[in-house]
């Protein structure tokens, strides 16, 4: 044991709260929680261990405890640090998007859209789904079944959905009763909870009314609606007719490997599932409580949370928000068993297919060797986009552990002359990037990977060095293929990348800020060129433009306007502010 180790291991306390372990660079490697410090730390160093705890072990050079008042504050406390420092031996749920709803717009003219969260009260929400195309299927279906407006902006003319019964027509029917819509609402809410039969039943006798009037492709389409209903049905089965909304977890382990499945039902429907596998580190109970606790940072509780492991429903009754229910008997034990085999299911898919998720650690290890570095446990990559310097953006996504971590994606805005020269546009980000890391006291990676070759390589080292930052400079550079080949330094050193899991985890990465950056080009493109030459003007809100643009249909008529005539629509400084931009 080393002697540091071993002089904090007598001075530890019996006493609940949070450790870090920390390696010889100083960082932290391990963040975990304890009943009693000094019982839990000591068994990492006191007794034998194997695999990533072993690991962790010998790359532990010191540790340090931070004591709280019970062990509910420590895991609070422990979920914090975690989310702080993205320590390489401590399990992170991936980083996805939230869960989609479905939203339907309040009020008069509602409509149906995919949100991302709950919290605008303009909409009434039904989710979230874990699976995005079981979404867009479903307001794909309910847009056939239900005529709500299907455009995004209202035109002057009926469109097609109109002469198909698909819409209302609120385009050319100005007056339709709030009422006509609040029975549509009622009906797609029984729709979506399931209670579909009087629907699916009236698209039965319009399949045969169509059929029997020989006209058979209407018949046909009626058909496919027909099919897509009993899909649903297949998939989201009523489970409970209490229709409560409740999440069901389940956990099993096989091989020194751990995975935990979670069912989403939402009024008593199935919605889908999703899964987590991992390398046992560190108690199953406590992985199962750290990794549910972890699921809620992200995702909104339900009203009930049903579990498969007893000793750890207080602690979590205490943390979440929900009803937490042990599962012993009847119905809900049906579900946790079938969630535990959906758990199950989940060891089976992962120790058949490559463990290309596993070996992230080891391939950032063998990387390290190949870059002669210290192990990049946390991947800064930066790109450009634009259209010939038009609407030029840049962006940086980061990688911790293999993995990418959205939290820390940043986009950017190239300003001034930089625009056109890719060099300088590269410079400006990673600039204006790293200068405010270093004045928030942020996280600073340990490896920067830039695309574009060793001119690219050799711009970021220059801004770095220029702010004396002290990280690892490399870059992705292309064969005469045009296809990425391997790592270049900044003196033109080139590292060919052989292994295949490793070069496919670069190029996993390098797609994935190439992506960033594209969609984020094409949005600020798009909103370019929807610009109103009255925008950004002070004091000149929404509800005032349309004042404006009903007066003046024409930018040559507004043009002609005295800043008299538009004061008489806003006020007169913002008048002043609208001529003034007119005539510049």
């Amino acid at each position: 044991m080393k002697p540091r180790i071993k002089n904090l291991i007598n001075n530890l306390k019996d006493a609940p709260g949070v450790y870090l372990m920390h390696d010889a660079n100083d960082n932290i490697i391990y963040i975990g929680k304890a009943k009693n410090l000094k019982k839990r730390v000591s068994q990492y160093f006191l007794r034998p261990q194997s695999g990533k705890v072993m690991k962790m072990v010998q790359e532990a050079e010191w540790f340090e405890t931070i004591i709280t008042s019970n062990e509910k504050e420590a895991l609070i406390l422990e979920m914090n640090l975690i989310q702080t420092h993205y320590p390489k031996f401590n399990i992170l749920l991936k980083d996805d998007k939230h869960y989609p709803y479905i939203a339907i717009k309040k009020g008069s003219d509602p409509y149906l859209s995919i949100k991302r969260n709950n919290k605008d009260n303009k909409y009434r929400y039904f989710g979230p789904f874990p699976n995005s195309s079981a979404a867009y299927d479903m307001v794909g279906l309910l847009n056939k079944l239900f005529p709500l407006r299907k455009c995004k902006n209202i035109p002057n003319t009926p469109c097609l959905y109109y002469h198909l019964g698909q819409c209302l027509g609120p385009c050319i029917n100005k007056n339709i009763p709030i009422s006509e819509y609040e029975v549509i609402y009622s009906d797609i809410n029984d729709f979506l909870k399931g209670n579909n039969k009087k629907k699916y039943d009236e698209i039965k006798q319009k399949m045969l009314d169509a059929s029997s009037l020989e006209n058979y492709e209407l018949a046909l389409s009626y058909k496919k609606i027909l099919e897509s209903i009993e899909h649903i049905n297949t998939k989201q089965t009523v489970e409970l007719n209490d229709r409560i909304d409740r999440d069901i977890f389940a956990f099993s382990t096989r091989e020194h490997y751990f995975a935990m499945a979670v069912l989403i039902y939402r009024n008593g429907v199935l919605l889908g599932k999703n899964h987590f596998v991992n390398e046992i580190f560190d108690n199953p109970i406590d992985m199962f409580e750290n990794m549910i606790c972890q699921f809620y940072q992200k995702y909104p509780s339900p009203k009930e949370i049903v579990i498969n492991l007893k000793e750890v429903k207080d602690d979590l009754s205490n943390l979440l928000d929900a009803n937490i229910v042990f599962a012993s008997k009847g119905r809900l034990l049906d579900l946790v068993e079938k969630t535990k085999i959906n758990a199950d299911n989940a060891l089976d898919e992962y120790f058949v297919s490559a463990r290309l998720d596993e070996d992230k650690l080891a391939l950032l290890e063998l990387l390290a060797d190949i870059l002669k570095i210290n192990t990049p446990f946390h991947i800064d990559l930066f790109d450009n986009s634009h259209i010939q310097g038009t609407y030029p953006v840049g962006v940086m996504v980061s990688f911790i552990n293999g993995e990418p971590c959205k939290k820390l994606y940043r986009k950017f805005k190239i300003e001034g002359q930089d625009s056109k020269d890719d060099i300088k546009s590269m410079e400006q980000v990673i600039y204006r990037h790293y200068k405010r890391v270093k004045e928030d006291n942020g996280k600073i990676p340990n490896l920067i990977l830039v695309d574009g070759g060793l001119t690219q390589v050799k711009a970021a080292r220059k801004v770095v060095d220029e702010l004396h930052i002290n990280i690892n400079v490399f870059g992705l550079y292309k064969n005469n293929k045009h296809q990425t080949e391997g790592v270049i330094d900044c003196n033109g050193e080139k590292y060919i990348i052989e292994n295949k899991n490793l070069f496919f985890l670069l190029t996993r990465m390098q797609d994935e800020v190439h992506r960033f950056a594209i969609t984020f080009h094409q949005n600020s493109r798009s909103k370019g060129l929807s610009k109103s030459i009255l925008d950004d003007i002070r004091g000149l809100g929404n509800k005032r433009k349309e004042l404006i643009r009903q007066a003046y249909s024409d930018i040559n008529v507004l043009k002609q306007a005295s800043i008299d005539e538009l004061s008489q629509l806003v006020p007169k400084e913002v008048a002043a502010a609208i001529y003034e931009k007119l005539h510049k």
